[in-house]
């Protein structure tokens, strides 16, 4: 007869088995932060490199400014004032003649709505040079100028489209308001053709 004793202090324990499962964990979790710190790596490279294209650009941006400040300052002198001036009459004459009323009358058919006529329609350039339109309309209630701003929001033609002043029309039977709109025509029509 055999009797197994364990003299030891302390109860047996496999520990290789739990070492080469925590090592391949271990291993993977290594090879992961390896890869991570690649992909690190590789990005800061590439920030470099972006960065170094947004000095150059910054570069050209000032070279330019100069180019500009000096033309400018050319500009200004007595002898060429009259030049420029009558360069930015001409610049704004030919900018009013490419405004084409039969296309700007299209696009607003497309969103007046039925309930509503356009009493006065007035174009003007803005301080960042858009063509900006204010419309004088007419409804038998408020609904139909604020439909009409809806619907210019909703259009690619008419932007930033705000109704400034409303207020009971003239004969006293309906309501007059005032929209505000940024005109964009289509880019093959900005010529005027």
């Amino acid at each position: 007869m055999r009797l197994d004793i364990n003299l030891a202090t302390r109860p047996y324990e496999d520990a290789r088995e739990f070492w080469a499962r925590w090592g391949i964990g271990v291993g993977l979790l290594g090879l992961l932060t390896a890869v991570l710190l690649g992909f690190a790596v590789l990005g800061w490279v590439k920030a470099g490199r972006d960065r170094q294209a947004i000095q150059h650009l910054q570069q050209q941006i000032a070279d330019r400014d100069r180019e500009r400040a000096a033309a400018e300052q050319l500009l200004a002198l007595d002898a060429n004032r009259s030049t420029r001036d009558q360069s930015q009459f001409l610049n704004e004459l030919i900018q009013r003649k490419a405004f084409s009323w039969t296309r700007v009358f299209e696009d607003l058919e497309k969103v007046m709505p039925s309930s509503l006529h356009v009493v006065a329609l007035k174009p003007e350039l803005n301080d960042q040079n858009q063509l900006e339109l204010e419309m004088k309309v007419a409804a038998d209630n408020r609904a139909g100028a604020v439909d009409l701003v809806h619907r210019m929001e909703g259009s690619k033609h008419f932007q930033g489209a705000q109704l400034v002043q409303e207020g009971s029309s003239e004969n006293g039977a309906g309501v007059s308001a005032t929209i505000v709109a940024v005109y964009v025509p289509d880019a093959g029509n900005r010529s005027g053709k």
